[in-house]
């Protein structure tokens, strides 16, 4: 129970909910504005290539570093104070971002809104818990949160291309500050405190380890997207990743108050969500990643008409968000998440079968297919470690959820990227009498063959265009057939994991988990006006009786 009991009236919980939405959304939209403002960038700050890789990079390296940290950071001081104080450092590196004068400002403000973001994702999924302790309305909760963090996604680009079209590259991150303002008015109103009562000692080497931990992980597995095996620098810098997470874990098994209580994994509720939601990511970023460039430079769509393109995937998302509360009311969290995954990776597999020339219909229906199985797959996944966790650890258990996302998300590129590079290379057929140079630019990337062909004539720049789109269209598909056969394991996997009741030992940590996966548990339609912001974690018996009466 939250140290401080708060009396919630039904109307402002709504309401609240309200603002974390906008809290997520904005996030989101910040985390895919940029991409359409580097061209401008490059060109009014003149940053080096490391510089313009770290432009764009540090952001997310920094996010998923400290997602843990601030998580729990949230459970000790206050997830209302975290969240607030959160989006005040958003708004004040928003504005360093946009009036940046070097590329190196522009760096550490992308890696201000790095730490600042990591406070607010993880505070509004457990504040959500605090406003709605009713498993039936934060399933609800929840879905309309996923739908907001999938819209923000969905807005970016379409956003940040109208802004650019009228104002400078800074206007995008100026489009944070009045979000910002009307955040801190009405979050300050709306939204209860709660927190853990008993935190106990802030470990500072938890948090350390836990930041070269993922942090590390993530470097190395997107420099090896990047350059692959070709620099000892990589694995070394993801083996020493995976040394501090292996140091990190031991550590937090021995702390009477650990930075994150990994136990919860005991829990096959927690380890699914989390598993699924990293082999969600590892499945879907990387095909998408690759088809945007495939409707770009194959097909040859302008950046804002690949975004449209792309947009029956993003109202899937949405959609599927909104209607997984009443999906798993009706089938059950195992079907739902089973069937989610399953549908996934139907809908990545029929991108198999794209070909240089396919009907829009093929992908768009593909598209539409996949963000919806996404969006109840990530709420679903979102909704389960809420449950899971105790109310005390919620930010804790929270950032986990994000962090499985940030790295599935990076880890899909990196595996999907080295399937296609090397497929691509190994399939192009370069004309003969092409310049050798020319040629190793051309098996590099589509766009180095796209670079290539604009320095030779007519007729063998035809013939290596032709080539080259045959080959990234082949390797493509391979490698969405690849993660379609990831996704169909998952979820059998998540279908293995849901099967069975959890232990003893976690029900008696106080998690909630004596719920029966498979048969929804029916609550009340409507919730008290007045109730305290943390429930109680529901006691084995008192699970086991309610799930008899339902039955």
């Amino acid at each position: 129970m939250s140290s401080t009991p708060v009396a919630v009236r039904s109307g402002h919980r709504w309401a609240g909910l309200g603002v974390l939405v906008l809290a997520v959304t904005l996030v989101a939209v910040d985390a895919t504005v940029l991409s359409l403002a580097i061209p401008s960038i490059t060109e009014t700050l003149r940053p080096s290539g490391t510089q313009l890789l770290w432009i764009g990079d540090v952001y997310s390296f920094v996010l998923a570093g400290l997602l843990v940290s601030m998580g729990a950071l949230s459970d000790r001081l206050g997830r209302k104070r975290v969240l607030l104080a959160g989006s005040v450092a958003f708004g004040a590196a928003s504005l360093l971002a946009a009036y940046a004068p070097g590329p190196g400002w522009l760096v550490l403000a992308r890696a201000l809104l790095g730490v600042a973001g990591a406070t607010i994702m993880p505070s509004t999924l457990s504040l959500i818990r605090t406003l709605f302790p009713d498993p039936k309305e934060r399933a609800t909760a929840i879905g309309v949160w996923g739908a907001g963090a999938a819209a923000g996604a969905a807005l970016g680009p379409l956003v940040g291309g109208v802004l650019l079209e009228h104002f400078w590259w800074g206007s995008v991150f100026l489009l944070n500050l009045p979000v910002m303002v009307l955040l801190l008015v009405l979050g300050a109103w709306l939204l209860p405190e709660s927190r853990d009562p008993r935190p106990g000692r802030w470990d500072v080497p938890s948090v350390l380890l836990s930041m070269a931990g993922v942090i590390g992980v993530v470097y190395g597995v997107k420099e090896f997207a990047v350059h692959g095996p070709e620099r000892w620098t990589t694995p070394l810098v993801f083996a020493l990743g995976a040394a501090a997470l292996a140091v990190f874990v031991r550590r937090q098994l021995r702390l009477e108050a650990p930075l994150l209580d990994v136990r919860l994994f005991r829990d096959a509720r927690f380890t699914a969500a989390v598993v699924s939601s990293l082999i969600c990511l590892i499945g879907l970023s990387g095909v998408i990643f690759f088809m945007s460039q495939y409707l770009q430079l194959v097909r040859g769509y302008s950046p804002l008409h690949a975004g449209f393109a792309e947009m029956p995937a993003f109202v899937g998302s949405v959609a599927g968000g909104l209607l997984t509360a009443r999906l798993v009311r009706r089938a059950g969290a195992r079907r739902v998440l089973t069937v989610g995954l399953f549908v996934m990776g139907l809908g990545i597999g029929v991108l198999g079968f794209v070909r240089v020339d396919s009907a829009y219909l093929l992908l768009g229906s593909s598209f539409l297919a996949l963000g919806t199985a996404e969006g109840v797959v990530y709420t679903l996944s979102s909704d389960l470690v809420l449950g899971a966790a105790p109310a005390a650890k919620a930010g804790a258990a929270s950032a986990v959820s994000e962090t499985a996302y940030e790295l599935g998300a990076a880890l899909g590129i990196a595996l999907v990227g080295s399937i296609v590079t090397a497929l691509y290379a190994g399939s192009l057929s370069v004309p003969a009498g092409v310049d050798p140079a020319l040629a190793e630019q051309a098996a590099q990337s589509l766009g180095g063959a796209r670079e290539s062909a604009a320095a030779l004539p007519a007729g063998p720049a035809g013939e290596l265009l032709a080539s080259a789109n045959d080959a990234f269209v082949h390797s493509v598909t391979v490698a969405a057939w690849a993660s379609a056969a990831l996704l169909l394991a998952a979820a059998a996997l998540a279908h293995r994991l849901l099967r069975h009741r959890p232990s003893p030992a976690a029900a008696a940590a106080g998690t909630p988990t004596a719920q029966h996966t498979e048969t929804p548990v029916e609550t009340p339609a409507g919730t008290p006006a007045e109730q305290h912001t943390e429930a109680p974690a529901e006691t084995p018996s008192e699970a086991h009786a309610r799930e008899h009466a339902h039955r």
